[in-house]
């Protein structure tokens, strides 16, 4: 098997089937010998019904069916341990990510790269989901060492043998973008156009959208926890300094600092930090515990291969 495709399915009953004709066309112009791994993510539609028909008529599509709603990352971690591939593509199945740009970047795994991004030169989105794009790819500066110059697109190519040890990991909260960044530096882009999406609208809301934010900075490093330390102790050297200062004021001026409004600020403003700071504690705390009582990655119901099927005659 020479490429894998891995594309998590969520509330895309429309999208199932053009999707696999784009892919299928696409391989055709190049004839690599491919699997197309569609992973239903519990999806509340007609997704799976979608799933098994076209795995019907095309050989090379192989259906996983979960037991229900894991989360994206959780559903591409299912379909990477089933993927066969020397190379591996992770794209979404709107039809927002172009099939015919695999190639380009097949092509530069087969250079020696371990992993290839799409990088969007114009996204069409919502501008909230691209200040967020921005604002997480700021934090994984910081957390896990991204390049500034790497967007963290959802397209992508990776090597086998980094889809190997990404696979390794077991825990309840995987962070795919992560897991590549601990195992490889060998990372590059390619620039793609953003399409519209094809049907349907973005399963991405807020919430989502905070929940792999707190999958990034928590799963991967100490530095939010080391971050809540700093600013600890700069609170209280302000603090300290500001009390030798009114004690300063006191015995010179023999005049005592009023003001109502300005003791709430403080109160407030600290008791807002104590908090984000427990919260961001309890946060690893909470992973751990579900860490440790083995919360599944992802469970599944069904597995449809249809290409390990002898052919008909």
């Amino acid at each position: 098997m020479n490429v894998s495709v891995v594309v998590p399915v969520y509330r895309s009953e429309e999208c199932v089937a053009p999707l696999v004709e784009a892919l299928t066309q696409a391989f055709g112009a190049s004839a690599r010998s491919h699997e197309i791994i569609l992973v239903n993510d519990g999806s509340p539609d007609g997704s799976w019904r979608r799933i098994v028909e076209v795995g019907a008529k095309y050989r090379a599509v192989v259906g996983v069916n979960l037991r229900r709603n894991f989360g994206q990352d959780n559903a591409i971690m299912a379909g990477l341990n089933q993927a066969r591939g020397e190379v591996v593509i992770i794209m979404d199945d709107d039809l927002q990510h172009d099939p015919r740009d695999m190639e380009a970047l097949i092509h530069k795994v087969e250079e020696g790269h371990d992993v290839c991004y799409a990088c969007f030169t114009e996204k069409k989105q919502a501008w909230w989901k691209n200040a967020g794009s921005w604002f997480n790819g700021k934090v994984a500066e910081w957390v896990i060492g991204k390049p500034p110059d790497v967007y963290l697109s959802p397209y992508k190519a990776i090597s086998g043998e980094v889809v190997r040890e990404i696979v390794k990991y077991d825990g309840p909260y995987p962070y795919v973008d992560g897991l590549i960044f601990r195992v490889t530096s060998s990372i590059t882009k390619v620039d793609v156009e953003h399409h519209d999406r094809y049907a349907g609208r973005s399963n991405y809301n807020l919430r989502r959208s905070i929940s792999v934010w707190l999958k990034l900075a928590t799963s991967f490093s100490l530095a939010p926890l080391r971050l809540s330390t700093y600013m600890g102790f700069g609170v209280a050297a302000a603090g300290l300094v500001l009390a030798l200062l009114f004690v300063v004021r006191r015995l010179l001026d023999n005049a005592a600092p009023l003001g109502w409004a300005s003791t709430m600020v403080v109160i407030l403003v600290l008791g807002g930090a104590q908090l984000g700071c427990l919260g961001m504690i309890g946060e690893y705390l909470g992973r751990a515990y579900l860490n440790l009582n083995r919360k599944p990655q992802y469970v599944v119901r069904k597995v449809t291969r249809c290409s390990d099927r002898p052919e008909p005659r």
